[in-house]
């Protein structure tokens, strides 16, 4: 909104020049999610308190994790929410079309994520939606927006899937890239949600792979750099780093009040909507394999879960003392602390993998299309 009012007061006013440059404004868009949050953080987690919006504990976890997460306020996504939104709407160019591709995601599963919030709080269980309804919704609101962007794109590389380190190998999805682009959003949406079952523990993930994408969307979008890299040039994608700045700031801001001991759970309402966001990135910017690696500990923490489900399923055995797997470390005696800083450090030297390959991809292989 802001952004639209500048440019057309640029002709005027040639100072205003600077507000067209992204890189300027996922700054402002950092700042403002930032400020926004930390603004209406303490009155929104009194408001929660008061009103007994408090987050349903498993009751098969550690005893120490039960006993510190008894009566500490949920649904902190809505601040994300809040924060994100007026971050890409101020500062964000409203007719890209990829902006409003990834705030329908970004909206849809924090809603969807909340009237799961709801359920638990109301029935006062950490149970909520039943897992099929959740998922179906899941899949309906990602296989729409996968539709609308299908239609209405104008990129003709939307449906090939490039590999890191491989620059010429490139799979032409076809019919195939609707089913492909739902199980990215939808994995990548459960994998945060898993994730976020310590305090900051998927915070700071989100923030380091948010940054990754940042990057590679500005790269991606930018013509010169997407040549010298050797990556597929994609118009308007750099309006993608500014809702990654919003997206930063936003949870730059909670973190501060979700940091050990946390004031406030982010639920489903935050994971959720994270998470399918970070997955309709990888969808748009063609770096679906470099968020799997970037966001290897969200890929961990859910094939912790699958690995856990199949294995008691078949042999009656759990590979694990608890899963998603920071409560098996928490089980093993680890403190909630240490499990959080040593998975950011495996987060961090993911991101620094998965930035690599952004550059690092010259090795050549025949082209291969699949129709």
């Amino acid at each position: 909104m802001l952004y639209s009012l500048i440019l057309n007061l640029i002709e005027t006013y040639s100072f205003l020049n600077v507000f067209k440059y992204l890189t300027v404004r996922t700054g402002l868009a950092v700042f403002t999610s930032l400020l926004v949050v930390f603004l209406i953080g303490n009155p929104f987690i009194n408001f929660f308190s008061s009103k007994q919006i408090l987050n349903p504990i498993r009751d098969d976890g550690p005893d120490d994790h039960i006993i510190k997460k008894i009566g500490t306020p949920t649904m902190g996504g809505v601040l994300i929410l809040i924060g994100l939104l007026f971050g890409i709407l101020l500062w964000g160019d409203l007719k890209n079309l990829y902006v409003w591709f990834l705030i329908y995601i970004f909206a849809s599963y924090g809603v969807l994520g909340a009237y799961d919030d709801y359920k638990k709080i109301k029935h006062k269980n950490s149970t909520g939606i039943s897992f099929k309804f959740k998922i179906f919704s899941q899949i309906i609101i990602a296989t729409v927006g996968i539709i609308f962007l299908s239609m209405y794109s104008e990129n003709t590389d939307l449906k090939n899937l490039y590999f890191p380190f491989f620059k010429n190998l490139i799979i032409n999805l076809g019919w195939f890239f609707i089913p492909f682009s739902v199980f990215v959003i939808v994995g990548a949406s459960n994998a945060v949600n898993l994730t976020d079952g310590l305090d900051g523990l998927a915070t700071v993930p989100v923030i380091l792979v948010a940054f990754c994408f940042a990057f590679i969307s500005y790269v991606t979008g930018n013509i010169v750099f997407s040549e010298y890299l050797q990556i597929p040039y994609i118009s308007g994608l750099g309006e993608v780093a500014v809702f990654l700045g919003a997206v930063i700031g936003s949870c730059l801001g909670f973190l501060w009040f979700n940091a050990p001991p946390a004031k406030i759970f982010m639920g489903d309402t935050g994971s959720l909507a994270l998470g399918g966001s970070l997955g309709a990135v990888g969808i748009i910017t063609k770096h679906e394999i470099v968020l799997a690696i970037t966001g290897g500990l969200f890929v961990l923490e859910a094939l912790s879960v699958m690995v856990q489900v199949i294995s008691f399923k078949l042999t009656g055995k759990r590979i694990f003392r608890m899963a998603p797997i920071h409560h098996h470390f928490e089980k093993k005696g680890w403190p909630e602390s240490t499990v959080v800083i040593r998975f950011w450090i495996v987060a961090i030297i993911l991101a620094m993998i998965g930035l690599a390959t952004v550059s690092y991809t010259h090795l050549t292989l025949p082209t291969i299309l699949l129709v």
